[in-house]
């Protein structure tokens, strides 16, 4: 579990590649230890959008740097970066219950039955069952995982790049805020694509045969997602035209100058129930953004407030059914999606809680240095009591 969320930090680039490399490269590893897909998906989940919130080199922080007007956008996310209560306080949970083999909730069932049973679904419905047994065993070596995985994201970096300008004479940082992130992650991809397959038939580990017959099987494995992507994005569209939007905005641009030491906790709940109910946190912070600028705030509140929203956004959206996210590491983890959604939830909801309590000591301290060791100390307080409680309840399992 340490290894997978390793490598999504690692792969920090965009959340749909992370996704999908790493739920690819770790599932057959997780499936050999008794881990059950809805483990492995909140895993992959978590390590998504949040480690893309707060990497300031990511489609994510390009997109935040073009919505904010009148402010170095970059300067503006990295300063909030120790402010983004929920992503960091996220990470800080997964490192937490998997040294100390915490599970509550759902997803404690689906832990036992893993590690008792082997089963790794729990529930009747099982799409992905039996989709792994084609897995080549035996040809390669670790350097064979690592280098395709290095070439990934060296070429999606170079494809972000690329489209934001840098060879017209731009800086990286303006090539970052100005990319093209879906046509940046194609292009890399789809270079990188090419020369892991010569790589793989120089090294013999694959045929070209082999290589090509990986084509159909991944298009394949792909239709359920497309297919729930598309309903998610149709619902969501259906949200915005009932005038969601206009609505959240004019009540929270109303009130928001009255309520300053108290505001980034609820830009933080507004952004979350935003977030959820339409399945986006771009489009979330793309309208909450311009909103908290325009308040007029004093420069460190405005950090706060604008660091609430994003954490907010993440929050919402990685607990959203409909999020494309959410979607994406159901698939990476070819877990049923609303197995993943039941047993992340409660997850979720307990790092937002202590995320909403952080963000009202840090409307009053204002000050990261204490605000994020006093909020670390409450997640791991939280989940002790937790572990105590949920210990009581059945007999202890081990792994």
């Amino acid at each position: 579990m340490l290894s997978t969320f390793g490598l999504g930090v690692l792969i920090f680039v965009d959340d749909y590649f992370n996704c999908l490399t790493v739920g690819n490269i770790m599932r057959p590893i997780t499936d050999k230890h008794k881990i059950s897909r809805a483990k492995l998906a909140y895993i992959i989940d978590a390590t998504a959008a949040p480690i893309c919130m707060i990497a300031p080199i990511s489609s994510w922080a390009a997109a935040v740097t073009g919505m904010v007007e009148g402010y170095d956008g970059l300067e503006l996310f990295i300063r909030a970066i120790p402010y983004n209560l929920y992503s960091l306080l996220t990470i800080a949970m997964i490192i937490f219950i998997t040294l100390f083999e915490i599970d509550y909730g759902p997803m404690k069932k689906h832990e036992e039955n893993a590690i008792l049973k082997g089963d790794l679904y729990t529930t009747p419905d099982r799409t992905y069952e039996g989709k792994d047994t084609a897995v080549v065993v035996g040809k390669g070596k670790v350097i064979d995982l690592i280098i395709p995985v290095l070439i990934l994201i060296v070429f999606c970096i170079l494809g972000m790049v690329y489209t934001g300008g840098i060879l017209e004479g731009a800086n990286i940082i303006d090539a970052f805020a100005n990319c093209d992130a879906s046509l940046g992650l194609s292009l890399g991809s789809s270079l990188a694509l090419i020369i892991i397959m010569i790589y793989y038939i120089i090294r013999k580990v694959l045929t070209f045969n082999e290589c090509m017959e990986c084509f159909p099987e991944g298009f394949k494995a792909m239709v359920p997602a497309i297919l729930i992507l598309t309903f998610a994005w149709t619902l969501s569209g259906m949200t915005s035209l009932l005038g969601s939007k206009e609505y959240v905005s004019g009540i929270f641009a109303g009130s928001a100058s009255g309520l300053r030491m108290l505001l980034p906790a609820i830009v933080f709940v507004v952004a979350v129930g935003m977030s959820f109910s339409t399945g986006t946190s771009w489009g979330t912070f793309g309208i909450l953004l311009p909103i908290v600028v325009a308040v007029g705030l004093e420069p460190e509140l405005l950090v706060i407030s604008v660091s609430a929203c994003l954490a907010g956004s993440v929050c919402g959206d990685h607990c959203s059914p409909i999020s494309d996210t959410t979607i994406m590491s159901s698939t990476g983890a070819m877990c049923n999606h609303i197995n993943h959604v039941s047993t992340q939830l409660p997850y979720a909801l307990t790092v937002a809680v202590v995320s909403f309590v952080g963000y009202i000591l840090a409307g009053i301290i204002q000050s990261a240095w204490i605000v994020l060791p006093i909020s670390i100390v409450m997640m791991c307080a939280v989940l002790y009591i937790i572990k105590i409680l949920t210990s009581k309840k059945s007999p202890a399992t081990s792994s």
